[in-house]
């Protein structure tokens, strides 16, 4: 096992010394994929994601999705060291995308290698992902639609039968909820005048009540992992001068669903307890999670791991299949300064993932 967590070790510092920004993973891509092909395995390629097939694969079968992403967010500015230089001090391994989630990335692919070559009851695959940190339509967005193909399958049955692991830092503790997004552009509309003559219809004044009712609604269904859906406003802007009434008021409000929502529930919702014009940036980055009685939740458990809601997005937010998120690293790291992962938490990875998965029962 040592000698995987070795090779694990070796082909983070290779990603973190390749700068894979969202949307510019091309060069990270190529490096995973000769890896895979160096190794015996034959990747398929879609765009910059790189999905692995177990070879006895059969669509009837239940399937496990390892997944994991590529890219990073940019550095930030309070970096003391260089980004990517991937040194090792001891246990510890610094470098962007170390933590979030090179980690999870490459020990999920030994995890897959381990196992593709044991019985099992069911299917195994592997998924480096791209462009997860913006969402972006050429990441997962862009395998989803190209699966039923390649599994000879159905979009149905991949829903029904396939179930994911996603390696985002959870300190190893498997996440079984996550809050979904929703990002909402309200506009309050009034009348410019002049305003040393009290002329027009002030916009800002419209948009107040609005503004109120965003700031003291309470949705009623509450998660017991995640919590009250939380809705805030995070923008606001109006006026071009200040002897100008405004027109228009702008603002943005950020919402955070739990699972007992729909986007599309939580619009309509805000919709019809306003006046100002709201529209959806988009409705795609729901809320997900798995039932406590799923195998792979009960074998987590058995094992002395504890279920917890989640409330950073990820990938999750796409599968139309059940999934959890259960990687090494803490979430508290992620796009921070001087990010790092230590060599043991990814050697304790592998081990539990080698453990979980060889006595899953699906």
């Amino acid at each position: 096992m040592h000698t995987y967590t070795s090779e694990a070790v070796a082909l983070l510092q290779q990603l973190i010394a390749t700068p894979r920004v969202s949307r510019d993973e091309t060069a990270a891509a190529d490096t995973m994929q000769q890896w895979m092909t160096e190794r015996g395995m034959m990747p398929v390629r879609i765009g910059n994601n790189l999905l692995l097939v177990c070879r006895d694969y059969q669509p009837e079968r239940q399937t496990i999705m390892l997944n994991a992403h590529i890219d990073t967010v940019k550095p930030v500015a309070s970096w003391t060291r260089n980004p990517h230089a991937a040194d090792i001090e001891g246990d510890t391994l610094y470098g962007l995308g170390s933590n979030d989630c090179g980690g999870g990335l490459v020990t999920l692919l030994q995890a897959y290698r381990i196992m593709e070559e044991k019985e099992r009851s069911y299917n195994i695959v592997y998924l480096a992902s791209c462009e997860e940190e913006v969402s972006g339509v050429n990441g997962i967005r862009l395998v989803i639609p190209e699966l039923p193909r390649l599994l000879n399958t159905t979009a149905e049955a991949l829903a029904e039968n396939m179930t994911a692991i996603v390696g985002e830092p959870t300190g190893m503790q498997p996440a079984v909820a996550e809050k979904g997004l929703m990002v909402i552009d309200m506009t309050a509309h009034g009348k410019s005048g002049h305003a040393a003559r009290c002329e027009g219809v002030n916009a800002i004044y419209e948009a107040l009540d609005d503004m109120v009712w965003v700031r003291s609604h309470k949705f009623s269904r509450v998660s017991d992992f995640l919590g009250e859906t939380l809705m805030n406003l995070t923008v606001v802007n109006a006026g071009t001068q200040h002897n100008v009434v405004p027109d228009v008021c702008s603002m943005v409000i950020d919402i955070r669903s739990n699972e007992h929502y729909t986007n599309e529930e939580l619009f309509e919702e805000i919709k019809s307890n306003v006046k100002s014009d709201v529209k959806a940036r988009s409705f795609h980055l729901r809320s997900s999670h798995i039932s406590m009685e799923h195998p792979l939740v009960k074998r987590c458990t058995a094992m002395g791991m504890e279920p917890f809601g989640s409330p950073t997005l990820s990938d999750q937010a796409l599968m139309p299949w059940q999934s959890l998120k259960l990687g090494p690293g803490q979430s508290s790291r992620s796009h921070s300064a001087d990010e790092f992962i230590c060599i043991s938490e990814m050697q304790n990875a592998l081990e539990t993932y080698i453990s979980l998965l060889s006595d899953l029962q699906l």
